[in-house]
């Protein structure tokens, strides 16, 4: 038990190191990817240290759901890597210790940081993304820092374009300025010249205070209607003029509250409820737009609504005569004609863009509720990935026993980024209403679980598999290597063969021959190769046929027999040539687009090469008749 414990012990001192340091580099690379993202939204602004701090700190902890999961993966990688090819992880297996009994602290302590995980997406996760975006938002809105470019018009200023020739980096005087006010649109924009001028803040920071020394300033008295030829206009020369440009210069953070209603900043009880009063709510509109619909139609033109209600409480049955609405029309005269066409146009139009602009809300409605749902099931999704990543990274490094950060990474990086990939699609797929939201959010795990499982299997049994040999063989069952018939002369032999019976071995061979060609002559179609297949059963036949009689011709005398034999091709019985196993398993991957095409292809290739080795035997078949 001491040894037990020691053993445990000492995975984890070798996990957790691995494990902090990957975590932080991982934590710091979607931060730096959060940065670029963003840059172009704090830098100009002239904001402290302090807020850019504080927004990189809430930023980080928003991001742990994408670094946790590849950290676990990267650390037990590495852990399980270097225990093997330290030999470590076999000196424990020689000691009757199983790799799920190494493995035991390490699952207990991944279960134990999934349940924290899934309080933190429940609980710290909400606060920390309404921080966040409320920082971000409120610094989106923040007004740029003043720095006025020489040569060129500044227009960051709302309802200014400033214009400097010269600026004086020592003194900070301005020469040679040029303030268009368009605060007023069209020809009414003030324009002030100064020789020279001193910018600067109030001391409140809410307004630009410009001090400007011998200039103009041009202003137009009215506006300009379309018969005015002149406008007056008041031209003022000033030595010396002070004037106030609002612009607030100050921070100004946002209401959290705003954020906190939207799905981010909810936690599980909180979603459950939008989601459960949106549903309502989807179900309210949906019934009026129902109602809607039908009294759209119960409309009839011209018609006076007492003359129908008389009409429909009269209880005399009147048989109905028949009706043509393309007489009526025409009995009409040419103007009321066209109007009643334009009236049904026009209604026709109104009640197609009604019914789009319900559409559009409609679809905003369920939008948010599918929003609302992936949030919900994303809180229970970190969890699980954090389970599976360490259940395929702990087994592969015991499979592979590379060390270092070498192939840990690469693989990792590679299992990552298909987890990444699926997962991302999903979302997007879930988000626009073209899948299911469970089975989008869920894709990813569905994906990878079934890896997990059968790479700790693998492990847990000592399974080869990364060994190249055992794949090659695999390979070979579907995809066999080409063979020659190499059969050589023999000088002195036991007994001489009889040509009756080789002749009959032929002519068995030729029929069976004949009988494949007949049934198989060529490829199947798609739907013919999963449902049926190419007769497999017949083709082996054929195969053990020719081995048998090759085998009893090989101890002929006559060199131009044998010259024949070496003509016979090795007849492959490939798999792909004719589907097995259930049949609902054949028609699943038929219509497991692209799978199923890639088979098909593959299989139609080796079908079209069987049919050419039968009919290849076949003509060698007569050729050595002739012979004997």
């Amino acid at each position: 038990m001491r040894i037990i414990k020691r053993l445990h012990l000492f995975i984890l001192q070798s996990f957790l190191p691995l494990f902090a340091m990957t975590f932080f580099i991982v934590l710091f690379i979607v931060l730096m990817q959060f940065l670029w993202k963003y840059i172009d939204d704090l830098v100009g602004k002239g904001l402290s240290v302090g807020l850019l701090g504080e927004l990189f700190f809430y930023a980080a902890v928003s991001m742990v759901p994408m670094a946790l999961p590849l950290a676990i993966l990267l650390a037990s990688l590495m852990t399980f890597g270097n225990l093997g090819e330290k030999f470590e992880l076999t000196a424990m297996k020689a000691s009757g210790i199983s790799l799920l009994r190494v493995m035991a602290p390490l699952i207990i302590l991944v279960s134990g940081i999934s349940v924290g995980a899934f309080f933190f997406q429940n609980d710290v996760l909400p606060r920390a993304q309404v921080k966040m975006w409320t920082l971000l938002f409120s610094m989106r809105q923040k007004s740029p820092e003043v720095e006025i470019p020489q040569g060129v018009f500044y227009d960051q200023i709302p309802g200014y374009s400033l214009y400097v020739k010269h600026k004086n980096q020592d003194t900070g005087l301005l020469y040679g300025v040029m303030i268009y006010d368009i605060r007023e649109a069209g020809e009414n924009a003030t324009i002030l010249l100064a020789d020279s001028a001193q910018l600067a803040f109030t001391p409140d920071n809410r307004y630009l205070y410009l001090h400007l020394y011998y200039g103009e300033q041009f202003e137009n008295l009215r506006e300009q209607g379309p018969s005015d030829s002149n406008v007056p206009f008041r031209r003022e020369s000033f030595e010396d003029k002070e004037i106030l440009i609002p612009f607030d210069a100050n921070f100004n953070r946002l209401n959290e509250e705003g954020m906190r209603k939207q799905y981010v900043g909810k936690n599980i009880a909180q979603l459950r409820e939008s989601i459960d009063s949106i549903a309502l709510r989807i179900d309210s509109i949906g019934d009026v737009y129902a109602e809607g619909l039908k009294g759209d139609f119960d409309v009839r033109f011209g018609s006076d609504e007492s003359t129908m209600r008389r009409l429909k409480s009269r209880k005399e049955t009147v048989k109905a005569a028949s009706l043509s609405l393309d007489s009526l029309l025409l009995r009409e005269e040419p103007s009321r004609r066209n109007m009643i066409y334009e009236s049904a146009a026009m209604q026709a139009r109104n009640l197609s863009q009604n019914y789009e602009f319900k559409s559009v809300s409609f679809d905003d409605e369920k939008r948010v509720k599918r929003r609302n749902e992936i949030e919900l099931i994303k809180k229970f999704t970190l969890s699980v990935a954090c389970l599976i990543m360490f259940f395929i990274g702990a087994p592969l490094g015991a499979i592979i026993r590379k060390g270092g950060i070498g192939t840990p990474l690469v693989i990792s990086v590679l299992l990552f980024l298909v987890y990444y990939i699926i997962d991302n699609t999903g979302y997007k797929m879930a988000r626009d209403g073209r899948w299911n939201v469970e089975f989008g959010i869920w894709l990813s795990t569905i994906v990878l679980a079934p890896l997990g499982i059968y790479v700790t299997y693998k492990a847990m049994n000592d399974s080869a598999l990364f060994d190249k040999d055992a794949w090659m063989r695999v390979f070979r069952r579907f995809i066999p290597e080409k063979r020659v018939r190499k059969v050589a002369y023999k000088e002195v032999t036991f007994a001489e063969i009889s040509a009756n019976v080789g002749k009959w071995r032929l002519h068995t061979l030729r029929e069976e021959c004949g009988a494949f060609i007949r049934k198989n002559g060529k490829a199947q179609s798609y739907t013919e190769y999963f449902k049926a297949g190419m007769d497999l059963t017949m083709l082996k036949t054929i195969s053990s046929t020719l081995e048998g009689t090759v085998s009893y011709l090989a101890d002929s005398q006559d060199k131009r027999v044998i010259g024949l034999l070496n003509n016979f091709p090795v007849i492959h019985t490939s798999r792909l040539i004719s589907i097995g196993g259930p049949e609902w398993l054949r028609i699943a991957l038929m219509y497991f687009f692209p799978i199923g095409i890639f088979v098909w292809l593959a299989g139609v290739r080796r079908q079209r090469k069987a049919i050419e080795e039968v009919t290849l035997t076949d003509k060698v078949a007569a050729q050595v008749t002739e012979a004997l």
